[in-house]
């Protein structure tokens, strides 16, 4: 073997180690990358975020710690299946391989009294409460434009403002109550012809609705059903061509029934709702 073939085999074999020095470190890298104490604290705010946001975990005192990929979980409930939630819920975070749940189940455990305090669960919860009523009034053909104010506290909404008429003071009431977590309504709306800002309503308007596009309707549709308490819309198909609606699907009542068609004609741009395929 000449000088030149011994330079080239001995160039070659650090290239290779070097090659490899960079691979075992990239991977070194990477697997660094998705632990830590950063990535720990990340998925122990998500798994706690999700307690707390949990109607069924938020009033225990539960705590959680994630060392690398490892969640360990202890404090106590009331029943198995909270313990099985708060652990499927741990698991089900990104990054989590293992889940070491020491939460205790006693059936004399009481949970402590926050009465008194508003925890981030409950801010959401009414947050999302407003947001559906904001959306189903602004969504209704006799609500749309009214210069409504909704505010929740406790599940508890209040309605404020003006509205153009009587059937739509009644309507946003009802609207109102059939939302999914709303306990009670103290309905304050004012019947008038012109908004806080002077503008005026057209009442010809919001009678017969607008021209809308039918793949609107049908989201608008569903949507409503879905943050409506009395309804299953997840039982419930919808379709709209040309502004006509057809409902299909099983439901518990007559009461549920008619319920549902009176939301889906109340919705604007809608003509009419062909019901005879939702049956109870």
């Amino acid at each position: 073997m000449n000088k030149f073939h011994a330079k080239l085999l001995l160039a070659t074999a650090i290239t290779l180690a070097l090659g490899s020095a960079q691979v075992v470190a990239d991977d070194k890298m990477a697997a660094k990358a998705k632990s830590g104490p950063v990535v720990d604290a990340r998925q122990e705010a998500q798994i706690w975020t999700t307690y707390t946001l949990s109607p069924y975990l938020r009033a225990n005192d539960l705590t959680v710690t994630v060392l690398d990929g490892k969640a360990t979980l202890s404090g106590n409930v009331e029943d198995d299946v909270h313990k099985d939630l708060a652990g499927a819920i741990a698991a089900g975070v990104s990054g989590i391989s293992d889940v070491d749940n020491k939460i205790t189940v006693d059936a004399d455990y009481k949970t402590p009294d926050r009465s008194s305090t508003r925890g981030y669960g409950d801010v959401v919860d009414d947050a999302t409460i407003t947001t559906a009523v904001k959306s189903k009034l602004l969504w209704s053909k006799h609500t749309e434009g009214m210069d409504t104010k909704v505010v929740t506290n406790a599940g508890k909404v209040e309605l404020s403002g003006t509205v153009a008429t009587q059937q739509a003071e009644k309507l946003a009431k009802k609207l109102a109550k059939n939302t999914d977590g709303v306990r009670s309504v103290d309905n304050k709306l004012q019947v008038s012809d012109t908004t806080t800002d002077g503008k005026s309503y057209k009442k010809a308007d919001a009678e017969k609705g607008s021209v809308i596009a039918d793949s609107w309707i049908t989201t608008k549709v569903k949507s409503t059903f879905m943050y409506s308490s009395n309804v299953a819309g997840s039982d419930i198909s919808v379709n709209t061509e040309k502004g006509v609606v057809t409902l299909a699907g099983r439901v518990g009542s007559g009461a549920e029934q008619a319920l549902a068609i009176e939301l889906a004609q109340n919705i604007r741009g809608v003509k009419s709702v062909a019901s005879r395929q939702l049956i109870f």
